[in-house]
């Protein structure tokens, strides 16, 4: 069983440092995941929790995010309405409004108590605008994106048993056929 969190580890690493890379994401931007522990070892979401599988991918993709200076938000499971946990000076730098909850392993997830334990400043909000994201296990985390969603395709396309969906945002074309637009990658 330790090979399994080991693979997991080393598929979650991989693909947030390309979606970092494809997503242009910057520092000071955020990263919503959303993770099902249980789809990643072979259960089905929200029936078989694993607080080992949530930590070998908090383990890997903290210290990456945190090097680039880029801000984590963990979706909490449906219990708790899929809020999210994030670093108070992410939640006060936009300006998102806190809410009065501690997830719990049947109540918020394996995946936000690892993120909750591991960061320094936690707090929980309801809603967010992210840069970018991840989907671990079919966790629909497309409520916390930036209106305009892109799917981005990675190398990798499963953490463990779970099927991975990655996404970037980008800024809306508005305007008619008078309008200019600035070039995108």
């Amino acid at each position: 069983m330790e090979r399994i969190y080991e693979e997991i580890s080393e598929q979650a690493k991989i693909a947030i440092e390309e979606l970092i890379e494809v997503g242009h994401v910057k520092a000071g931007q955020i990263i919503v995941i959303g993770c099902s522990s249980s789809e990643c070892v072979g259960g089905h979401i929200g029936k078989d929790s694993s607080m080992d599988a949530a930590q070998a991918i908090y383990s890997s993709v903290a210290p990456v995010l945190e090097k680039k200076g880029i801000y984590l938000a963990a979706q909490c499971c449906e219990h708790l309405n899929r809020a999210l946990i994030i670093e108070r000076e992410a939640a006060e730098k936009y300006g998102y409004e806190e809410v009065n909850v501690i997830p719990q392993p049947h109540a918020g997830g394996s995946w936000a108590v690892n993120c909750y334990e591991g960061m320094s400043d936690p707090v929980a909000v309801e809603h967010i605008k992210a840069h970018a994201g991840l989907d671990i296990g079919g966790t629909l985390i497309g409520m916390h994106l930036k209106d305009v969603a892109v799917p981005v395709r990675l190398s990798v396309d499963h953490i463990g048993k779970a099927i991975l969906l990655a996404a970037r945002t980008r800024a809306k074309y508005i305007g008619g056929e008078r309008a200019h637009y600035y070039a995108e990658d």
